[in-house]
């Protein structure tokens, strides 16, 4: 016998029933627009071209694997590296779009790191099945990550050879031809770099941040020195030992002969004063003129990692594929593979060692609202980094 009341369940299935027909009144409202004409879903996205585009090798030789489906569809996300490449902001006048635009190609990059967990659902048994129906074709012929390499900036100085040549001679006519258009057009970093260079405060004749850092420091450094008061012991020693490395490591940062030393070994890839610029919206980047900025240089950061997470990915999964087995195209495979997840490949290597020279907030210059209007959008002023009667 049911526990239930007959009257309340029929009572709540009518009610149920009546709501459920008001729904469907209002869901049915619409008007069919694409009876009248004009372009449709699968026109509008070409869709006749896009899903029949996934020919296999397998099945054209009379030996259909599934699974080279699977292969051809993730490797045809060339789609989204061309979506990276449209997304371009020259005009520094409009830093809200800018940072949209780079953090969508942060999201746009997540979103090729993740890709390869759905192609290693793949057993390296299901893709030796139908290996030998790809080569010659490598995915180091992929035009459009090499054109994105050279929109964001990855020097050709500092390239990994591939076979021993140029990574151009890889192709040819039109193609090549468009790489060596792109190396020539300004990458994001040297736009980066230009814009950086531009930072207000770094004027001689303005806030002067760079000699009043460099002051600050090596005072600091010496108050530092002062304190250790302390008997001759292992711990002096090691705190002097300490001292003396800061000591170097700002003397070498104030050293523009060293940077540029630097730059020719590919170990720094921006200017002098660009560096001066990243380093200020750094140390300032609680201030409402510098907030923008750093999100800039803190996406920019992203982008570089994750690239590096791609091709770590990458050499991952063709390891795990394919061992130490040659690559379809020629190369050695994984051990090539390997030698590209370095900062060689890292565009923004500067912004990473900005770090490295943090310092103690009472050491930076204070800014005084009142003097240096450059620094501000907001009337009121609760930073920290500011001088006033109340606080020092």
């Amino acid at each position: 016998m049911s526990g239930g009341c007959p009257y309340f369940e029929k009572k709540h299935l009518y009610s149920k029933l009546h709501l459920n027909e008001e729904e469907a009144d209002d869901s049915q409202k619409g008007i069919n627009k694409a009876s009248k004409g004009g372009i449709i879903y699968g026109d509008y996205l070409q869709l006749d071209k896009v899903v029949t585009a996934q020919v296999l090798q397998s099945e054209l030789k009379g030996n259909k694997i599934h699974d080279e489906h699977l292969f051809i569809v993730t490797h045809q996300g060339e789609l989204i590296f061309k979506m990276v490449m449209v997304h371009q902001v020259r005009d520094e006048r409009n830093m809200l779009k800018v940072n949209t635009r780079i953090h969508r190609i942060v999201v746009i990059f997540r979103l090729l790191v993740d890709q390869f967990s759905v192609l290693e659902t793949m057993t390296a048994l299901d893709f030796y099945d139908f290996r030998e129906y790809l080569s010659p074709a490598s995915g180091f012929q992929s035009l459009q990550f090499r054109l994105l390499e050279n929109k964001i900036g990855v020097p050709d100085n500092l390239r990994v050879p591939y076979n021993r040549r140029h990574y151009r001679d890889n192709f040819k006519g039109h193609e090549s031809e468009m790489l060596l258009s792109s190396e020539k057009e300004p990458c994001l970093l040297k736009l980066v770099e230009k814009w950086l260079e531009r930072t207000p405060g770094l004027e001689g004749d303005g806030f002067n941040f760079w000699k009043k850092l460099e002051a600050n420091i090596f005072e600091g450094l010496c108050l530092e020195k002062k304190k250790i008061k302390m008997p001759d012991t292992e711990e002096k020693e090691e705190m002097m030992e300490e001292l003396t490395k800061q000591k170097e490591l700002f003397t070498s940062l104030f050293d523009i002969k060293r940077h540029e030393h630097l730059l020719s070994k590919g170990e720094r890839r921006i200017s002098y004063k660009a560096l001066q610029g990243a380093l200020m919206i750094y140390f300032y980047r609680e201030e409402p003129r510098f907030q923008v900025p750093f999100q800039l240089l803190s996406n920019l950061m992203d982008i570089d990692t994750l690239m590096t997470k791609w091709r770590y990915n990458h050499v991952c999964m063709v390891h795990r594929m394919i061992g130490s087995k040659a690559g379809t195209g020629g190369s050695s495979g994984y051990h090539y593979l390997r030698s590209t997840v370095s900062d060689r490949y890292k565009v923004f290597v500067d912004l990473f060692n900005l770090a490295t020279f943090l310092i103690p907030r009472h050491w930076m210059p204070k800014l005084d609202p009142n003097e240096h209007t450059f620094l501000f959008t907001a009337e009121y002023c609760d930073s920290s980094y500011c001088s006033s009667e109340d606080s020092d």
